[in-house]
Order: structure tokens, then C-alpha cells, then sequence
């Protein structure tokens, strides 16, 4: 097997498993451009521990329905792939090797960070899944020193995937449709990123929290920008980002996708 990619997806709102939009028929058709994982590792903005990262060893993960206010359909929705034990020992490995402090969740199920778009991109559930957690209050930096700990992972099958959200301030919504225009708040962070990461600039990737243009009102909060730089760690120092995708949902996120190789 070749060395496969690391992957940063915005995965919007729960509804991104029902409603059809350019984000969900993007990544109907992703999982058909990659050659096909061995297991897969997600790193999910909803799943945060403290003091260091946690992988799931569940052989049969739950699908996790961590949400509220939406439609019945949503809650009776499976996604039943096998859990991946292995691979997840195997990052807990590595990240021990690097000095990190990893918990582990024996019966951690699929929140819907992970199993909305695998659902969309793998529907036959038959790849084994791992989850992988962020730290709460660890830097951007931080993060993307654990994605490097586990750059040894592309080379043996696994897919490591970040899922989060480009943009991600939900104190904005406020019931907008799905195609409500973008304001300039987003468009101006969604396209600055796009330049630095297309670039390569990590420095200012880092701390964008200083240095990109509304930084703070795109994420409140941190969690959900944080798989990105994991997913750009584990491609290794020398990586390239492509933006594989852009889109905006319900205005205020940006359901932006980036392959690094």
C-alpha cells in the first residue's frame, strides 16, 4: 500500500447525514478517490479529555447520537463498523513514544464527528474505526505535535482523519437555511486559511489566533479547528495542503476539506 494522506473534514451539522447539500455530495464521492484504508483513525472536535489524548478500544463501537432537535431519522441512523483496536494501540504506542500520556476508553462508541461523514464516505460500515481525542486547553501546536507522533501510521494502512469544522460559531445561528449568504466574518477566516495552509505557512497557522482576521468570532471555542492541525502534523513537516473542497452551510460554516501529503 502506498502512503496515504491525512484528511482535515468539516462536518457541519448532524443534518450533513440527511440533507443534501455540495458538502454531503462531496464526501459521497471522497471515499471513492482514496485508495482503500486498512483502519481508520479520527480525531473528532467531540471528543475532548484532559491531560493528554485517548484512543478508543471499543471492537464494536456504539454510533453515538450527541445531539438534540433534530428529526427521529437522524436518532434511528447506525453506522456499525467495527472498531479498530489494533490501530488505536498502535497510536497509543506512538504517542507514549513522544512522551504523551494517553488514556484509553475500552467502550468509547462513534460520536457524530466520526461516523456522520465515514457514514457518507464509506456507507458499507466495513472498515475498522478508532477514535482519537483532542485535549482540552492544549494549543494549536500542541495538537499538531501529536498528529507528528503518529506519521508512521500513513505508511502502515491508516487513515487519519480530523473532523471538525473550519468555521464553527453556532452562537450565529439562528435558524438560517442551508444556502444563507456568507458573511464577511467567515469568508475573510475561510479564505485565509485557505492561502496559509495552501502555503504552507505553519507559523502563522499556529498562531492564528493572533494573526488570522477574526479568529475568535470563526471559533468561541477551540475544538473544533484543533483536529486540523492534527491532521497537518501527521502528514509530516514537509506536507502539502490541497484544498479538496469549500462550501458554506446556514452561512456562518464553512464546510472546507484538505488532503495533506
Amino acid at each position: 500500500m502506498s502512503q496515504l494522506p491525512t484528511l482535515f473534514l468539516s462536518h457541519g451539522s448532524p443534518m450533513l447525514a440527511l440533507q443534501d447539500s455540495p458538502a454531503r455530495r462531496f464526501l459521497q464521492g471522497l471515499g471513492k478517490t482514496l485508495e482503500c484504508p486498512e483502519a481508520i483513525v479520527v480525531v473528532s472536535a467531540h471528543w475532548e479529555t484532559r491531560g493528554g489524548p485517548a484512543v478508543s478500544l471499543a471492537p464494536q463501537p456504539e454510533t453515538i447520537h450527541d445531539f438534540g432537535g433534530f428529526p427521529r431519522a437522524l436518532f434511528e441512523m447506525q453506522y456499525p463498523a467495527p472498531g479498530a483496536p489494533e490501530a488505536a494501540q498502535r497510536a497509543a504506542a506512538l504517542l507514549e513514544a513522544h512522551g504523551m500520556p494517553v488514556g484509553h476508553g475500552a467502550q468509547r462508541g462513534l460520536d457524530h464527528g466520526a461516523w456522520v461523514p465515514l457514514s457518507l464516505m464509506y456507507p458499507d460500515a466495513d472498515i475498522p474505526v478508532a477514535q482519537l481525542s483532542v485535549v482540552h486547553g492544549a494549543s494549536p501546536a500542541e495538537h499538531e505535535r501529536l498528529g507528528r507522533a503518529l506519521t508512521e501510521l500513513r505508511n502502515e494502512g491508516v487513515l487519519v482523519v480530523g473532523s471538525g469544522s473550519l468555521t464553527h460559531n453556532l452562537y450565529e445561528f439562528r435558524g438560517q437555511g442551508i444556502d444563507a449568504p456568507v458573511p464577511q466574518w467567515v469568508s475573510e477566516f475561510e479564505a485565509w486559511m485557505k492561502v496559509r495552509l495552501e502555503n504552507s505557512e505553519r507559523a502563522a497557522l499556529l498562531d492564528y489566533r493572533r494573526t488570522a482576521p477574526f479568529a475568535a468570532q470563526n471559533h468561541p471555542t477551540e475544538e473544533h479547528l484543533l483536529p486540523l492541525f492534527v491532521a497537518m502534523g501527521a502528514a509530516g513537516p514537509d506536507a502539502r495542503a490541497t484544498q479538496l473542497h469549500a462550501s458554506f452551510e446556514h452561512g456562518v460554516l464553512a464546510m472546507d476539506a484538505y488532503a495533506f501529503q
